[in-house]
């Protein structure tokens, strides 16, 4: 039997992204102060598959470890920017919501609207994320363990599931 927040399980297959939505660059900055926590860009030449076909990995792409401190836990807002590009079909109503865990137990929900999107686009938005306060005992647990709090992103067109990523969590500061 599949355990549910396993990563290696995914509610949906890399060939259901007919709208060759592609993920380029996400930055998380504290609101507050504006310092960026967090960038990655894809490097140009993974761009629209354009590395050498056999060795490419499916599943690439749909998981990030994330490593902050543990001050990142007293964070309130956060924006997070994403910048996709989308392939030759015309995207209406998409949308993300995500969810976040930490040892099975919900912490916290989102539910982000990208809305439309121009066929052969490049897109850029930032959502805001409001943090729920924890307790001091939840965060940490959090801290001492790490990679046991995790997200499932899903993404949406239309109503219909065509993405879903993963990622964990460390707050301990350290590698």
């Amino acid at each position: 039997m599949l355990k549910w927040r396993s990563n290696l399980y995914y509610l949906c297959a890399p060939s259901e992204n007919v709208y060759s939505i592609d993920f380029t660059r996400f930055k998380i900055r504290d609101l507050e102060t504006g310092t960026v926590l967090f960038e990655i860009t894809k490097p140009p030449a993974l761009e629209r598959g354009q590395g050498d076909k056999k060795d490419f990995d499916p599943n690439a792409g749909r998981f990030v470890r994330y490593q902050f401190t543990p001050a990142f836990l007293r964070l309130r807002q956060v924006g997070a920017t994403v910048e996709f590009t989308v392939g030759e079909k015309p995207i209406n109503n998409f949308r993300m919501i995500e969810r976040h865990y930490f040892r099975e137990q919900l912490l916290k929900s989102f539910d982000f609207e990208f809305g439309f999107c121009i066929p052969s686009s490049k897109n850029t938005c930032e959502h805001i994320y409001e943090f729920p306060p924890l307790s001091d005992e939840i965060m940490h647990e959090m801290i001492l363990y790490p990679y046991e709090t995790q997200s499932d992103s899903f993404y949406f067109v239309d109503n219909k599931l065509v993405m879903h990523n993963k990622a964990d969590y460390s707050y301990s500061g350290a590698p």
